[in-house]
């Protein structure tokens, strides 16, 4: 069970503003203006970043990364939850499972502004492991809350805050522990950026996922966190629970999807299993949706292959940006928000669904009770996780 939740993201500062975004169609999405960047694009940028200040005691994990981190992990009473979970538990029998990809580039990025002219050698006061390496943010994020279960990060591209789901139900049904905090950061950096230029995989205006013109992605950054817990043998109606997670990896290439959607198939099959449902059960599906050409096609017929063209669908991406590592974690707080408030949030920006994508693609929100949905992450080098929600009531 999600038994708390909370999401940082380019439309808002924590479930309010999150939910009125969605609710009033209001993207995040702008021109790039982030540090020194010069690329005709759009990003959904986390305004007052840079202004946050990480507790003295942790001054050695300051970088952009923790900041964002921090800044989601305060909103929405997150960390009264689990500080009371922890009193419950044990701070030793909760984990920390989360994903990233950029994690600290940027600070590497800035350190080698200032390196020695002479020799090379970065600056003496930046520290790698407290910065720009991945499990800097578990680590971060371990001592902020003040736990001592198991720690781990997940880096698989675009997949990886959806796989935690995975990781951490995986040690809370052996026992190993009886709670985790579930989610993922990343954040603008110049790599990123760069490196998705070079790939020519960049719009140059707002992202229109499964639009007959969609032409590239739009980057995003994002801080979204899930407190998982067993399901108590009382619950309210409205409290959402993870009832399925599908994992595969079908190593298709390293930068684009099987182009049948063979591994997102593989992905949304297994979690239907674990969920033990069928995929008549399935209200709606919160797409990976990325707004590439490549994409978006091998997905839609991955869909098409499990669901038909009935099931109502859309990407949030167009709202938010791909927040890459922390898609996955983002887009599983929309539809816990979702499943609570009976919302089918239509795609942002998109506006003629490409005709040979078979599916019912939501152009604008559709409110209706719903029950359960899924949500899929898929990320380079064909790793892909399908989650399966769904409200207790």
């Amino acid at each position: 069970m999600l038994s708390h939740f909370t999401a940082t993201s380019g439309i808002g500062r924590g479930l309010q503003q999150t939910l009125g975004s969605l609710r009033e169609g209001r993207g995040g999405l702008a021109p790039c203006a982030f540090d020194t960047v010069d690329l005709a694009t759009f990003v959904a940028e986390v305004s007052g970043v840079d202004a946050v200040q990480l507790p003295s005691r942790l001054a050695a994990f300051d970088c952009r990364n923790n900041r964002l981190a921090f800044l989601g992990l305060a909103q929405d009473g997150f960390t009264d939850a689990v500080a009371a979970a922890a009193r419950k538990y044990g701070a030793h029998r909760i984990g920390i499972f989360v994903g990233t990809s950029t994690s600290g580039i940027l600070q590497t990025e800035l350190a080698y502004r200032r390196r020695d002219p002479v020799d090379g050698r970065l600056p003496d006061d930046f520290v790698y492991g407290t910065t720009h390496n991945t499990f800097s943010l578990a680590d971060f994020a371990r001592q902020l809350l003040g736990l001592a279960g198991p720690a781990v990060v997940v880096s698989s591209a675009c997949s990886s805050s959806a796989k935690v789901f995975a990781s951490a139900q995986r040690m809370i049904d052996a026992g190993l522990i009886d709670a985790a905090v579930v989610g993922g950061v990343d954040s603008l950096c110049l790599t990123t950026l760069y490196g998705f230029s070079s790939l020519d995989l960049l719009s140059s205006q707002p992202c229109r996922p499964f639009d007959v013109a969609r032409d590239g992605i739009s980057i995003g950054e994002a801080a979204a966190f899930a407190l998982l817990e067993r399901v108590p043998q009382r619950v309210d109606d409205d409290a959402v629970l993870l009832l399925g997670v599908g994992e595969s990896s079908d190593a298709h290439h390293m930068s684009s999807p099987h182009p049948e959607g063979l591994g997102a198939r593989i992905a949304m099959q297994a979690a239907l299993e674990a969920a033990r449902l069928t995929p008549a059960d399935i209200d709606y599906i919160n797409l990976h949706g990325t707004a590439t050409p490549g994409n978006d096609l091998a997905e839609s017929k991955a869909v098409s292959a499990v669901f038909g063209s009935d099931t109502a669908c859309s990407s949030t991406k167009g709202a938010t940006g791909h927040a890459l590592g922390a898609a996955g974690g983002l887009e599983a707080v929309i539809c816990a928000l979702a499943l609570q408030n009976g919302l089918m949030p239509g795609g942002l920006n998109t506006r003629e669904v490409d005709p040979i994508l078979p599916l019912d693609y939501l152009l604008e929100n559709r409110k209706q009770p719903l029950r359960r949905v899924i949500s899929n992450s898929f990320g380079f080098g064909g790793t892909n996780c399908s989650l399966v929600f769904g409200r207790a009531g």
